[in-house]
């Protein structure tokens, strides 16, 4: 329970007022070394309640230790302007009845209006990397009163290229600080160097790692043929699989845009998220999703991360995924908070081996499944001998084959004495010349 972790009485209240009364595992494990000031590395499964598990430790702290004239004493920097939102929103209301302002910092809306609100110091700032950056470069944000770092889904922004962003916005902190590292999928290696020149001594809390099976969601593959296959699969499989609402994950922005139009054209209700979209339409599109005004959301992997939509109950890989970490935070959008969900995978010829390494990096098998009537030629790649031979034929064995002749060795001194005159061989003296068949040698005449 909250009440044994003696949370201030307006944070317990917010908390009631949302019907959360019992801490999460990765809560339970973070409060108390993040109260005590320590920097952490936390790792835990998504859905498990990463994002109030640094929120009530910077805001028990904040009320505790009041500061109503410093700059800004928090930083939580996130991938994506949907995130950053969501976790704006979720300070929001666990600050509701402090005096406690937070803000959310991203591209795609007016630069000027961001500036202005910066001015009023809010306490808690929550912002993408690039346009942070801006604002540090222009003068609109002090973080030289920072107390606290959060870096929200931090392998994720260096694979999106924020790394030397991230860097500078570290050095610009306030050196006393302290630093917060949460991801579903943390891989040290990867971020080492972050790691070595962001933090102090961190203190590792994994709770799971990429490899943890998520066992509320049933993982299964469709094979298909080609394009055409895929687009006759997926309409079967939204037509006779029940769900609430389906997420479905492309890899590129234009594929999203055309199997938008497909999926509407088969009469399905379906809007299509990507970051080519300006944010006042993306912010629609999740809010219309939300709302159960549309039931499928096709989207790029910027819908991948962190985002808590209740009722995704089938998510749908139209292209795999490119890693294993990917394919763990696309899946993750569904049996979320231990509910039940479904992910399926259509995977072509092309797509096999990277479906294969997958598998691997998590340690699961993929349940195969088939559609009726929509069964294809292609059922896996076929098996080949690794000499390169053709598989099925034999060797010839051919008894009437003539027997090759020995080879006859030729020697040096045989050689020698080619065109030559053997001349009959001398007995030793004493005994008589054996015949050896020679003729007589003639006598020159002169």
């Amino acid at each position: 329970m909250f009440t044994d972790i003696q949370l201030n009485e307006r944070l317990q209240k917010a908390l009631d007022a949302q019907g959360i009364h019992t801490p999460t595992e990765v809560q339970q494990a973070t409060l108390e070394p993040a109260l005590q000031g320590k920097d952490l590395m936390i790792s835990a499964v998504t859905g498990s309640g990463k994002t109030y598990a640094f929120l009530l430790p910077l805001l028990q702290r904040f009320i505790d230790t009041p500061a109503p004239r410093s700059a800004t004493r928090a930083l939580i920097l996130v991938p994506t302007r949907e995130l950053a939102e969501q976790v704006s929103k979720s300070c929001d209301q666990l600050a509701a009845f402090t005096q406690i302002k937070s803000m959310s910092v991203f591209g795609g809306v007016g630069f000027k209006e961001q500036a202005a609100r910066l001015r009023k110091n809010p306490e808690i700032l929550v912002a993408t990397p690039g346009r942070l950056l801006e604002h540090l470069e222009s003068g609109s944000v002090d973080l030289s009163d920072l107390e606290a770092l959060v870096l929200d889904e931090a392998d994720r922004m260096l694979d999106m290229g924020f790394s030397e962003d991230v860097l500078k916005i570290a050095t610009a902190c306030r050196s006393e600080r302290q630093t917060l590292l949460f991801s579903a999928t943390l891989n040290t290696r990867e971020i080492g160097h972050l790691i070595q020149q962001v933090m102090r001594d961190p203190e590792a809390l994994l709770l799971s790692d990429a490899r943890t099976r998520v066992t509320a969601i049933t993982q299964q593959i469709v094979l298909a043929d080609d394009a055409k296959h895929k687009e006759r699969l997926l309409n079967q499989l939204l037509t006779e699989t029940p769900f609430q609402r389906a997420l479905i994950f492309t890899n590129t922005r234009v594929a999203a845009d055309q199997l938008g139009h497909l999926l509407r054209y088969h009469k399905h209700r379906t809007a299509v998220l990507h970051g080519d979209m300006d944010q006042p339409q993306r912010r629609l599109v999740l809010q219309r999703f939300r709302d159960n005004a549309i039931q499928i959301l096709v989207a790029t992997d910027v819908a991948a991360r962190g985002l808590d939509i209740e009722g995704v109950d089938l998510v749908i890989n139209y292209m795999m995924a490119r890693s294993g970490d990917d394919y763990v935070h696309r899946i993750g959008r569904t049996g979320r908070a231990g509910q039940q969900g479904t992910a399926i995978s259509l995977i072509s010829a092309a797509e096999w081996n990277l479906m294969c390494s997958i598998e691997r990096y998590l340690k699961v098998k993929f349940e195969r499944r088939t559609l009726a009537g929509l069964e294809g030629s292609f059922n896996g790649p076929t098996r080949t001998k690794s000499s390169g031979k053709a598989v099925g034929k034999k060797k010839r064995t051919d008894s009437k084959k003539p027997e090759a002749k020995p080879k006859v060795k030729k020697r040096l001194r045989d050689q020698k004495t080619i065109g030559k005159r053997r001349q009959p061989n001398i007995p030793p003296s004493g005994e008589q010349p054996v015949d050896q068949g020679f003729a007589p040698l003639k006598k020159k005449s002169t």
